[in-house]
């Protein structure tokens, strides 16, 4: 990384109340050389052992297949990023392992068993377990000798996770915990050998986590589940029926599965979203080398202004993404390493590092998958005909995408922890939001300041925009506060209206910044395309959030509250007028002479 100057730590979810220097964050154009080596190396992966076999893969009539693959990425060291050396591992930064992460992306069903595998599999032994439970475990996982799975929703929990019913009774000899109980949509657990479990010792409260082997016995499997995508996964049932799992396999204390559970989420909402980049990316170079061969008449299909349109947006909302994505990445990196300067134990401190961006990991779940899931759907429409065949890539691309709304939480629900997670900091005093708030409040009783402003930097108009945005999201949302009080958290549609405004806010910013910090890098000519895109992507920030805030707005006012809020609105998400079709067309020229997603 290539960053010199001083960087000043923001905290989790402070972004909507503090501006950010362009200098203090990361941006991909900084990826190292061993950092660009390690994503060729997933990319020659990807390219000469999944991507032949995906025909194959998805049959599942070779049960021996998906856990072969695992085994070469293991020999390649891919299954160890997040290891600590000591362990086996290689022990790479965060950002370092997102971006494998996305790499992988690409491969459809063997980026749902490696995500499986070295997030919810591996991560809760590294963070939690003791020193004998992590030297047994984690060298084997991490070459993928042992293969993990995770056990934690049931037919009757699901985002509900803390209401399980599988239970956990201590043997007469007090040696063992004997485990009954269902679990239900276990990725890898066809082949998985090692199974973090979570059950109810007894008429607890709350779970507890156990490190279970398949060789414990008393455990039985129904055949694999026939799914929408990602069909290649392998994906069952599992029942235990006294499984006798040694008292020594407890993860870390009793009744401290649910706070396991949430911790190791937080990082598997992340990396969620840096591997649906890798689908948005491997997506949109095979919708664009499509629509240049397409021919219609008489000129290829990339020539029209509507696929053009398609083109230019889908690789905007990418680009943007992942401006997004490894900012609040360095981020994590940046409180980790700080926490480690200080003494604390490295996987305290990851945790400790994921959880100060719990609020920024569940917008990036959220943004991350439904630019995947728009990047698809137009795939498959600038395919048209074809898009709609079986036998043509958006097929898979179109189904396999549609679990990651889904997967770790679905997005309403990461919507909803989104403003939750940041009301309880404000309460806390850990965010000073009240204050940032009554001087917005304040702002709207009184007349606009319409005095001259310097404009010449680079994106001050814009950045004036995204203050604003800011604005909005506070106005909004301390309003709603106002009104329901403690019962915010039965307003669900408010909620995700108020998660809408903040997730554009901040993915609205960091392309700015990323574009901004680019332009120091490269100069401004060279970065024309870039400087489109982020142009493009803030207008549809402003029109997103200036609806979900109209949506709330009207949800919980009347009379003259309304009016005067509705006008406020309108004031914040004020931008200039911009020629958004040729800053299309522009994007999609530079990405067709590319001829692949070229940023």
């Amino acid at each position: 990384m290539t960053t010199t100057e001083t960087k000043h730590a923001i905290k989790g979810g402070e972004f909507l109340i503090r501006e950010t220097p362009a200098h203090e964050i990361f941006i991909p154009e900084e990826w190292s050389e061993e950092q660009k080596m390690i994503a060729q190396t997933c990319r020659d992966f990807v390219k000469q052992e999944v991507l032949p076999h995906l025909d194959e893969i998805d049959s599942m009539k070779d049960p021996a297949l998906m856990p072969a693959l695992v085994d070469k990425a293991g020999k390649l060291g891919l299954l160890g990023t997040s290891v600590p050396e000591s362990l086996g591992g290689f022990g790479m930064s965060f950002n370092t392992t997102m971006l494998v992460a996305e790499e992988l992306g690409t491969s459809h069903s063997f980026a749902v068993a490696y995500g499986a595998h070295t997030g919810i599999g591996t991560l809760p032994i590294l963070y939690y377990g003791n020193e004998a439970q992590k030297k047994k475990y984690v060298p084997k996982l991490a070459t993928g000798e042992w293969k993990a799975c995770y056990c934690l929703t049931e037919p009757d929990s699901g985002s509900d996770a803390n209401s399980g019913k599988t239970k956990a009774t201590l043997s007469a000899d007090g040696k063992h915990y004997l485990i009954t109980g269902q679990k239900m949509w276990i990725t890898n657990g066809g082949f998985a050998d090692v199974m973090i479990v979570f059950a109810k010792i007894d008429n607890d409260k709350n779970l507890t986590a156990f490190i279970v082997e398949k060789s414990f016995g008393g455990i039985t499997m129904n055949p694999e589940e026939r799914k929408m995508g990602i069909k290649g996964s392998s994906t069952r049932q599992i029942f235990f029926n006294d499984c006798k799992v040694p008292v020594e396999n407890m993860l870390s204390e009793r009744e401290n599965g649910f706070k396991i559970a949430v911790n190791v989420l937080n990082i598997g909402r992340i990396k969620l979203g840096s591997g649906a980049l890798g689908g948005c990316k491997g997506t949109i170079s095979i919708a664009l080398k499509y629509a240049k061969e397409r021919k219609q008449f008489g000129t290829a299909i990339a020539n029209f202004g509507a696929i053009k349109h398609k083109l230019a947006d889908i690789a905007t909302h990418t680009f943007a993404s992942e401006s997004a994505h490894y900012r609040a990445g360095q981020n994590i990196d940046d409180a980790y390493d700080v926490l480690v300067a200080g003494g604390m134990e490295a996987g305290k401190a990851r945790l400790k590092s994921l959880e100060e961006y719990a609020i920024e990991c569940a917008i990036l779940k959220v943004h991350g998958s439904e630019v995947l899931d728009y990047t698809v759907d137009e795939g498959v429409q600038i395919y048209g005909g074809m898009g709609f065949s079986a036998e043509g890539p958006m097929d898979r691309a179109y189904r396999d995408a549609r679990i990651n709304r889904i997967f770790e939480g679905t997005n309403e629900i990461n919507r909803m922890l989104t403003i939750d997670m940041l009301l309880k900091r404000a309460m806390k005093g850990t965010l000073d939001l009240m204050n940032p708030a009554m001087a917005v409040q304040k702002e709207l009783m009184s007349i606009p300041d319409f005095g001259a402003s310097d404009d010449s930097a680079v994106f001050a108009k814009e950045k004036k925009v995204i203050a604003n945005l800011k604005k909005a999201g506070l106005m909004v949302s301390g309003s709603a506060v106002q009104k329901y009080m403690m019962k915010l958290s039965d307003e669900q549609e408010v909620l995700m209206d108020l998660a809408d405004m903040l997730i554009e806010v901040y993915v609205a910013e960091s392309t700015l910044l990323r574009v901004e910090k680019l332009i120091g890098i490269r100069g401004e000519a060279a970065c024309a395309i870039q400087k489109e895109m982020a142009m493009i992507y803030l207008h549809h920030a402003t029109e997103k959030a200036a609806q979900a805030g109209k949506h709330a707005i009207y949800a919980f006012s009347e009379g003259d509250e309304q009016r005067l809020m509705l006008m406020g609105l309108k004031r914040f998400t004020k931008i200039d007028p911009y020629n958004l079709k040729d800053a299309r067309r522009k994007v999609a020229d530079y990405m067709i002479e590319k001829g692949e997603y070229p940023f």
